[in-house]
């Protein structure tokens, strides 16, 4: 059976670069949706491997402006800047990155009949819980979408509320998916039987990320646990200055971001994986790159965070050091957890494939569509 061919336009109002999960998601994404032509709208400077993700790359050239005074001028521009490129191309539909800010109102603003499907991202959630102009946005944006994708049940309840039960029909859960094909698993934990392990957390350095947890847990745990923290972030001087504040610069080591490929070849060297956010998560793809190289996972019990990894990992109360110190030692001391868990993690990961992404998304444009 041949498969119908679709054009789809899409974009992230930031710069085109693997620089954050939502980011690396939508690269991996419509690389890997069968069939499909992508017009994919960014920013300046566009990495070279990025481009060659996406069919047509397009740099956005109206000045980008936070939210403030001007911010609605801002989005008319933007507007007008994205109305024509629709008309220019005429996509078969639309995918609004995020439900809310300025590019998916912008999008809404100009598909006209065209059908748009927005995608939840977690940042504009959590954007429209505390402002009022980021909500508004983001009733605009559902208004305007024949359908609204989140990864998880928990970001769809999230985006429910948010816009008043209007949409719970048009609501969609697809999983996000990593390119599992290119992860190195190692099957086994390291042959130690128990002692100190060498942890690594990987992720924005922000406060809802709360890596600040996992340093300070390193000050309660019964054995001297190594940590690498590995990302970048608006709180990365006050952590390191907190490292420096608890004598611990032997054992907490800093590392800007990798390039995927670099930090996924680095994963199987650690003996387990820290998760520690502590507010809304939209997924944690990080979650199932560590788990896809055979990883353990200590993380933080988020609503829906159990849900994507199973029984593959080791729970402790967010935002609590002491509770995330005795959850390190207990897998310290207990190698049979660690081989527990460590297969448990790869079994878990194969069922996160990207390509499942991309053919459920695929198929969700094709309804609304009616291709």
């Amino acid at each position: 059976m041949t498969m119908k061919p679709l054009t789809i336009l899409t974009g992230i109002n930031r710069t085109s670069e693997p620089s954050s999960g939502s980011l690396i998601l939508v690269n991996d994404l419509y690389r890997a949706m069968p069939y499909t032509h992508t017009i994919y709208l960014g920013r300046r400077p566009v990495d070279h491997e990025w481009k060659t993700a996406f069919d047509h790359l397009i740099p956005l050239s109206t000045t980008k402006r936070p939210q403030g005074p001007g911010f609605d001028d801002y989005v008319d521009e933007l507007t007008q800047e994205v109305g024509a490129l629709i008309e220019q191309h005429r996509p078969d539909a639309i995918h609004a990155q995020n439900v809310g800010f300025a590019l998916s109102l912008a999008l809404s603003r100009t598909a006209g009949t065209i059908p748009m499907i927005s995608i939840g991202h977690g940042p504009e959630v959590m954007a429209a819980e505390r402002n009022a102009t980021e909500h508004a946005a983001m009733l605009e944006v559902a208004a305007a979408s024949a359908a609204i994708v989140t990864p998880t049940s928990v970001l769809a309840n999230h985006i429910d509320r948010l816009t008043g039960r209007r949409f719970t029909d048009r609501i969609a859960v697809i999983p996000w998916g990593i390119r599992l094909a290119d992860a190195q698993a190692r099957d086994q934990p390291s042959a130690r039987t128990s002692g100190p392990l060498s942890l690594v957390h990987a992720g924005r350095l922000d406060d809802n990320k709360s890596t600040i947890t996992a340093i300070e847990a390193l000050a309660l745990t019964d054995q001297p646990h190594c940590l690498t923290v590995i990302g970048k972030g608006p709180l990365c001087e006050y952590l390191e200055q907190r490292v420096t504040e608890l004598g611990f610069g032997d054992r907490v080591h800093f590392e800007r971001c990798l390039p995927r490929a670099e930090l996924w070849s680095r994963l199987p060297s650690f003996d387990a994986f820290v998760f520690t956010t502590r507010g809304l998560e939209a997924f944690g793809l990080v979650l199932i790159e560590a788990q896809a190289h055979g990883l353990p996972v200590v993380y933080s019990a988020l609503p829906g965070v159990k849900a994507i990894l199973g029984n593959a990992g080791t729970a402790y109360t967010p935002g609590d050091p002491r509770s995330l110190a005795a959850a390190l030692d207990e897998m310290g001391r207990d190698f049979n957890l660690r081989k527990a868990l460590a297969s448990a993690s790869l079994r878990n990961a194969r069922r996160y494939d990207i390509a499942t992404t991309g053919r459920q998304l695929r198929e969700l444009t094709l309804r609304v569509t009616s291709k």
